[in-house]
């Protein structure tokens, strides 16, 4: 592509020629520039005016809607992440990106970031589907992900210039204090739950701070009864449909613990229930490898372990906590006995030690005791 500079009223101007539809035109552009004392100003315009229509181009033409493109990104993406972060992608399309865009009806080529911040900015403030307010700064990053991977296609693809999402802006984000039991209050769940089927889930969850996911995927073969050990290496989850998978979350998540003698014996009472079950319902019994089931064989929902464990905790008037904070409730009993961040990510699993850090550090109170007495006797007080 060809082009030159012109003065016009005493202004710089880039004449840029082109060929459309088989026909030389040429496309005057104004610098803003003054002719006196501007030349080299003017030329690196000429410059990045040239470059720009060379770019231009090379995009294909297409009047497609944004929100159909954000269809072609899940159909491309599918093949490339497993079941479980698939439904998530889909849940999060279904309900809120693709209902909102196919209504505005923005054409790809057309969309920029103030789209985006509009879309974000509505969802801040009213973007549950209860319609109780907005939806929270993580829950939006998540948003956020699935627009950019899409124009990110786009981009690839030839069909925009430039991805718009860089520029959007997030809201801040609070950080989220989970709530957790004490041992006190773990001891009082325990007593409460005494003869429950719930209870060995919700001790052996406790007491290795797994996942629910974690705790549902335990099969026989990750129980090792002579060596005394647990081995993390299946997992149960759902977002739409239940998901059983024979890997863990990331390659720290799969861990092996020693079992104490209470874990042992839980494993060991399960081991036989099985049996005397095998036996009960004969050809009605569900065979499968979990360990954690219902009499008859069929393994338990997600769901239900969530649910049943709220209305145990509303039954025996307990404070409430999700499923999920048995595992925080076990974090910060670690930390109280003093075990360091180290030791607590690669008992969790965590695959970095910062995700740990952001967590619990601020739980961390024997340590930060420890400091204060240290600076205390120095200071002679």
């Amino acid at each position: 592509m060809t082009g030159s500079l012109t003065v016009k009223r005493g202004k710089y101007y880039a004449v840029i020629n082109l060929t459309e539809n088989g026909k030389r035109k040429q496309k005057w552009i104004c610098s803003g520039l003054s002719e006196r004392g501007n030349k080299r100003k003017a030329d690196q315009f000429l410059r990045d005016t040239l470059a720009e229509y060379e770019r231009m181009e090379g995009i294909i033409k297409t009047d497609m809607l944004f929100s159909d493109y954000i269809r072609v990104w899940l159909e491309h993406i599918a093949r490339k992440v497993d079941t479980v972060t698939m439904q998530g992608y889909q849940v999060l399309a279904d309900g809120h990106i693709l209902p909102y865009f196919d209504n505005a009806k923005i054409a790809l080529a057309d969309l920029d970031y103030r789209d985006i911040q509009r879309y974000i900015d509505t969802k801040h403030t009213s973007g549950r589907l209860d319609g109780k307010g907005g939806l929270s700064p993580r829950s939006l990053k998540l948003h956020k992900n699935i627009i950019n991977q899409t124009l990110n296609l786009a981009l690839q693809n030839k069909l925009i210039l430039a991805n718009p999402c860089q520029f959007v802006v997030l809201p801040q984000t609070v950080r989220y204090e989970s709530t957790f039991y004490n041992d006190k209050q773990l001891k009082a769940l325990f007593a409460a739950l005494y003869n429950d089927p719930l209870l060995p889930l919700v001790k052996i969850t406790a007491l290795y701070g797994l996942r629910r996911s974690e705790l549902l995927g335990l099969q026989w073969d990750s129980i090792d009864f002579e060596a005394k050990t647990m081995t993390i290496r299946h997992t149960v989850s759902k977002v739409t449909e239940v998901v059983a998978k024979d890997k863990t979350k990331n390659a720290s998540s799969r861990r092996t613990f020693p079992l104490t003698p209470e874990a042992l014996e839980i494993f060991q009472y399960a081991k036989c229930q099985e049996q005397q079950n095998r036996l009960a319902f004969g050809r009605e019994y569900q065979d499968n490898p979990y360990v954690f089931k219902w009499p008859d064989g069929h393994t338990y929902s997600p769901d239900y372990i969530s649910e049943r464990f709220s209305n145990l905790l509303k039954k025996h008037n307990l404070p409430h906590i999700r499923f999920h904070e048995l595992r925080h409730s076990c974090a910060s009993m670690l930390l109280a006995m003093g075990w360091n961040l180290k030791d607590i990510q690669e008992w969790l699993g965590h695959s970095d030690i910062k995700m740990t850090a952001n967590l619990y550090s601020h739980l961390d109170v024997t340590r930060k005791n420890n400091i204060a007495e240290s600076l205390a006797k120095r200071f002679g007080v």
